[in-house]
């Protein structure tokens, strides 16, 4: 299997990985040891790029501002598939406690205008109960004398989300990387999974004869980036013809769970848990989650999640959904806890970066994560022109254009792994960028696809990127 085609499967896993959501644990975010922004946060939107046939109030992107608004320097984080902004302000609040001079915005992308988050607001204000949350979102499902619920969105009144590729979402990224660098200070994107793809193809692509890193500082890479090899032309055209099917969905299926419910199971689990946290777990009995991520045992909210994502008993094909949440389920009973005993990213954190809690109109997964955005990564290709990229609307092709003084930080975590450092040091040598501007840290061994933006408070991603990002301050 290609790199690439091993990527799609993959992340293709992460959606079963989000069914278990539905039963994540309770806690105040473990970041709160950190010292908080002044500001009150939420998603702030702007203008975004006129995407031919999309509705005007759709042409938006969103980012979450963490940190003092005095601070000149941006670090933007783009997210993974299927993730939305709200994955990355634990990480965001730690990273501008221990950095003065910089602020973190975290990329909502335009698709999460689509999700109705009247019931979660009402939740996350204590006015909804864990039943009423899961029955609007999910419970009617199988119940329908429910009749008051959430209204999925019918594909073909969304033809125009099957434009939404790697174009659109890097152009969405320029009005970012601009508001950004209005601030006088210095600018670094990162990405995480398939973000780091999005960091590639903004940082090569070609804006009127310029690369997109000629604005930027840096590039940070979370286990995720561009592979060396380009999709071939006959695979790009294919994709393209099945997207433009009639009966064709502009979303990505996870692992055969269509949009939006992948979402909707993690997003309203782990608020559910969060506000409930030693209820028997609602996941457990729904009938919707795969029995191997059923525990054998009746278990709390907390046990269920971790059961389900914890590394440990996590089954191979929710790799991409996993993290280290400690040693297991509790031998007390009649309903079972977890013991978090020795875990690199503390349940109650998980559950909290993909809850957006207390942040109301967000949270951390997308519901309906575009297709073509999956596909257009193929043609990538670290920057370098190839058949695949005409097909795909993708101009990613001044991989060997990039500014000189340029720093990339690159860390591999069990998804990427090696990989993820090799493509960082071969779009370095593309520009002559020097190895002694890379920062390559591998822990593919020790880390799961989420642990770097959620272990806490002992976090090798961490304690590397703060030290990165004060040489970005100081480098000329």
């Amino acid at each position: 299997m290609t790199r690439i085609r091993l990527k799609r499967s993959l992340l293709a896993a992460l959606a079963v990985g989000c069914t278990a959501a539905l039963a994540p644990s309770f806690g105040t975010p473990a970041s709160s040891a950190a010292s908080s922004p002044a500001r009150a946060l939420g998603v702030t939107w702007m203008r975004g790029f006129s995407a031919p046939g999309t509705p005007a109030k759709f042409n938006k992107v969103g980012v979450i501002k963490i940190g003092p608004s005095s601070a000149k320097n941006v670090l933007v984080l783009e997210p993974g598939t299927s993730a939305g902004s709200a994955y990355f302000v634990p990480l965001a609040k730690w990273i501008v406690s221990k950095t003065s001079s910089w602020q973190v915005w975290s990329v909502e992308r335009r698709e999460n205008l689509l999700e109705d988050q009247s019931e979660m607001n009402l939740a996350k204000a204590g006015k909804a109960s864990a039943t009423q949350l899961f029955d609007y979102y999910l419970g009617y499902l199988k119940n329908p004398s429910i009749t008051r619920h959430f209204q999925s969105i019918s594909s073909s009144s969304v033809e125009f989300a099957k434009q939404w590729g790697m174009n659109v979402a890097v152009q969405d990224l320029h009005g970012v990387i601009q508001a950004a660098k209005k601030l006088g200070g210095k600018v670094v994107l990162g990405g995480h999974s398939l973000g780091g793809s999005v960091v590639t193809a903004y940082a090569t692509w070609d804006f009127k004869g310029h690369a997109g890193a000629d604005e930027l500082a840096g590039l940070v890479y979370i286990d995720g980036g561009s592979a060396p090899s380009p999709e071939s032309t006959q695979a790009a055209t294919q994709d393209l013809q099945a997207l433009d099917a009639p009966t064709a969905t502009p979303w990505l299926a996870f692992g055969g769970i269509s949009a939006p419910y992948a979402g909707l199971f993690n997003a309203t689990g782990s608020l559910a848990a969060l506000l409930y946290p030693n209820d028997p777990s609602l996941g457990q009995t729904s009938g919707l989650l795969p029995s191997d991520i059923v525990p054998p045992l009746r278990v709390t909210n907390v046990a269920q999640y971790g059961y389900a994502l914890n590394a440990a008993t996590s089954p191979p094909s929710l790799l991409a959904a996993q993290a280290h949440l400690g040693v297991g389920i509790t031998a007390s009973g009649p309903v079972h806890g977890w013991d978090g005993t020795g875990a690199l990213t503390p349940i109650k954190r998980f559950a909290t970066m993909f809850s957006g809690y207390p942040m109301k109109n967000v949270d951390g997964t997308e519901w309906y994560f575009p297709q073509r955005l999956t596909d257009d990564t193929g043609a990538v290709n670290n920057g370098n022109a190839n058949p695949a990229q005409s097909v795909l609307d993708v101009d990613a092709t001044m991989g060997h254009d990039l500014p000189k003084n340029l720093l990339i930080y690159a860390f591999g975590a069990r998804l990427g792994g090696a990989g993820v450092l090799e493509d960082a040091r071969i779009l370095a040598g593309q520009s002559h960028i020097p190895l002694s501007n890379l920062t390559l840290v591998n822990r593919q061994s020790t880390y799961s696809h989420n642990d770097p933006a959620g272990a806490y408070p002992n976090n090798v991603f961490f304690d590397h990127l703060v030290p990165f990002l004060a040489k970005i301050s100081s480098h000329g």
